[in-house]
């Protein structure tokens, strides 16, 4: 029999996409014969796989043998007994439409889909009732998976969005030329009670994290910026809320600590407008640029990276229950942080980052600012 390596390479296939089709079969059957195959290309003999499956091995080798024979379909797993699919294509066709949709779309007034919800579904659709694993397995069949979503923002204005990241590209390519540092910037509070965070717990088990139900007022606001071309984070703790004054501290911080020419990239939030922040670009001290981003754009702010890291990795389902633990914590991973900057720039790249990157390595002389604004904006 032909090696198995050479097999595939007739069919066009390697490991990786032998993986993905183990990984993306619709059955556990089918799933079953891929992983064979992948076993068997990786070095392993028909006996070797027939032991970590517990199969025999003569059946391991008629999967192989069907794969030489008929190409991928070979090992598609066809039922060729027991009873009919509850649900024929048509139906299964019209849970898959319904469920890519929302429940209220399909007339059930529920906010998200689960194996009850689909339930109601089918017996409203079709009379049919099935139970929890029947439910369950055909959502898998039909390729769905359970993720956490992200907010997609319906107000901002793609227009917009858009010309932010042409004005991104050509700050990229300028600040290059003339040694600035561009640095993403946000601000956060950190409450004293529990963040709930998702946790592994054995199976059975309920998911808890304590809480002695500190008062809303325990908390800590930082600000904290991000420049990606370095993974340099800069961080200022703030006594009570954001405001003109407090924005106009860290900047002054940032002009501190950093001599070249700055360019600040923020939200429009209350705090990075006022009488403060004026007068302050008015003196001689600033060299630098503020740069709003585009309304309900906070996915093209890198430092919003640095906020969930810290509830990942700081607060996540502890109770840290003062102020004073919050300050504590948040302060250390910021002095921590100082000697992770392969981490930052990772964790804090953005799609705006990845897309400019494609354009600044290879157009620099394609976009300029040249008259388009002096070295303070005054936009604040």
């Amino acid at each position: 029999m032909r090696e198995v390596v050479d097999m595939l390479k007739d069919y066009h296939l390697d490991l990786r996409t032998v993986r993905q089709r183990m990984y993306r079969a619709s059955t556990d059957r089918e799933r079953e014969r891929w992983h064979a195959i992948w076993l068997i290309a990786r070095g392993w003999t028909q006996t070797e796989v027939a032991e970590a499956l517990e199969r025999d091995k003569h059946t391991i080798g008629e999967w192989v043998t069907w794969l030489d024979r008929e190409g991928p379909q070979g090992l598609a797993f066809e039922h060729t007994g027991g009873s009919p699919p509850v649900l024929n294509d048509t139906q299964q066709g019209q849970l898959k439409a319904a469920v890519k949709a929302t429940p209220a779309q399909a007339g059930i007034e529920l906010a998200n889909w689960n194996w009850k919800v689909v339930r109601e579904f089918l017996t409203r659709s079709f009379g049919q009732i099935l139970g929890h694993s029947s439910c369950v397995n055909y959502l898998h069949r039909l390729g769905f998976v359970i993720k956490r979503p992200k907010k997609r923002f319906l107000k901002a204005d793609q227009e917009k969005r858009e010309a932010f990241f042409q004005l991104y590209t050509a700050l990229r390519i300028e600040a290059q030329a003339g040694g600035a540092k561009i640095f993403f910037v946000d601000e956060a509070h950190f409450r004293a009670d529990v963040d709930l965070r998702g946790k592994w717990v054995l199976k059975g088990e309920p998911a808890l994290a304590d809480s002695t139900s500190p008062r809303w007022g325990e908390k800590a606001t930082y600000y904290s910026g991000v420049c990606l071309e370095t993974g340099e984070v800069e961080s200022m703790e703030v006594s009570g809320n954001c405001n003109a004054e407090t924005s106009v501290a860290f900047l002054r911080q940032l002009r501190r600590n950093y001599s070249q020419p700055l360019i600040i990239i923020w939200d429009n939030g209350p705090a990075h407008y006022g009488d403060a922040i004026r007068d302050y670009l008015k003196t001689p001290e600033p060299n630098l640029r503020l740069v709003p981003l585009p309304g309900y754009s906070p996915d093209f702010n890198a430092d919003e990276a640095i906020w969930d890291w810290i509830r990942e990795e700081v607060t996540a389902n502890l109770c840290l229950g003062t102020r004073a633990k919050v300050q504590e914590k948040v302060s250390r991973f910021f002095s921590e942080v100082v000697n992770r900057t392969d981490e930052v720039k990772r964790r804090c790249r953005t799609t705006l980052q990845a897309n400019a990157d494609k354009i600044v390595g290879t157009a620099k002389n394609t976009y300029s600012l040249s008259g388009n604004a002096a070295p303070t904006l005054e936009l604040v």
